[in-house]
């Protein structure tokens, strides 16, 4: 694994975790009629802390973008989970709550699932598919599931729909890294007259705003606890679909390893979920009327 890689991602996800927090602190104080809308962003742009965490959120991106050009997606995007771990050491310096065993279960899970999938996997670059049908599917599939939870999620908005806006931001995120490489690799066979007569680089414009209104709804109704976690499992686990499903990313297919990289990744959802559900993770709305004004009619 090259350095600069890991260097960058793991950077990378510093600033996405750091990001997350200051988006919600802000997010939570919004207007719900604002829900699932475009008039959220353009609301939160009036708010310096939202601002700060768009700010780290998009450096987190740009450093991802970076880490993705030089290294597989199968690799890059298990240790962009690991900005769960940043956002919680902001959270707890915000709360005061000690990691108790929770939170260092979580810790120890979530860097050992990273460790042992990339360990076992060895991520190694191959020749991309060139099937375009193979492309559309893999795509179609994950931006139908992420539309079939953001319906389920304007149903259930209190109870499970944060939870499910944020897995479908996830998807979201996990397809628009894929992307994000392709046009990576288009710049540099082509220069940026070949990425822009490509769609990728539209189609990641729009999967990114997209994703956002997701997340900062998500981030809008519910503590940080019910949708960050969601969204870091199923980012890296969609991006690991895309790159093994048609960027070429192959991982060793042994009985061994196999057995090893399933653990990894259950160890990291894991941890994940425990690190997420940590008390020190923001608690969100803290006004009783905005709960009320989610209730559905």
């Amino acid at each position: 694994m090259s350095v600069l890689v890991l260097v960058l991602a793991v950077s990378a996800a510093c600033c996405l975790g750091f990001g997350f927090v200051l988006q919600q602190n802000a997010a939570r104080q919004a207007p719900m009629s604002d829900f699932l809308s475009l008039r959220l962003l353009v609301d939160l742009m009036k708010v310096p802390r939202w601002l700060g965490g768009i700010g780290l959120m998009v450096a987190g991106m740009v450093l991802g973008a970076i880490a993705l050009g030089k290294g597989e997606i199968s690799l890059v995007e298990p240790l962009l989970a690991t900005n769960l771990l940043f956002a919680l050491a902001l959270s707890r310096r915000q709360t005061q709550q000690p990691l108790g065993r929770q939170g260092w279960a979580g810790l120890l899970l979530l860097a050992g699932g990273v460790t042992a999938f990339i360990v076992a996997g060895q991520p190694r670059g191959g020749n991309a598919v060139s099937d375009p049908l193979r492309h559309w599917l893999i795509i179609g599939v994950m931006i139908g599931l992420a539309l079939l939870l953001t319906t389920y999620a304007k149903r259930s908005r209190l109870s499970s729909g944060p939870v499910l806006l944020a897995l479908a931001a996830g998807l979201l995120y996990g397809v628009q890294d894929a992307l994000t490489r392709v046009s990576g690799q288009r710049f540099s066979e082509g220069g940026l007259l070949e990425v822009l007569t490509g769609w990728q680089p539209y189609a990641v414009l729009a999967l990114g705003v997209t994703g956002l209104v997701l997340v900062q709804s998500a981030f809008e109704t519910a503590p940080l606890r019910m949708s960050l976690p969601a969204l870091t499992a199923a980012q890296p686990l969609a991006g690991i679909v895309c790159g093994v499903g048609f960027l070429g990313d192959r991982l060793r297919t042994d009985t061994g390893a196999l057995a090893w990289e399933a653990a990894g990744l259950a160890a990291i959802v894991t941890g994940i979920v425990l690190l997420g559900l940590h008390p020190a993770m923001p608690r969100g709305m803290a006004r009783p009327e905005r709960a009320r004004d989610l209730q559905p009619r």
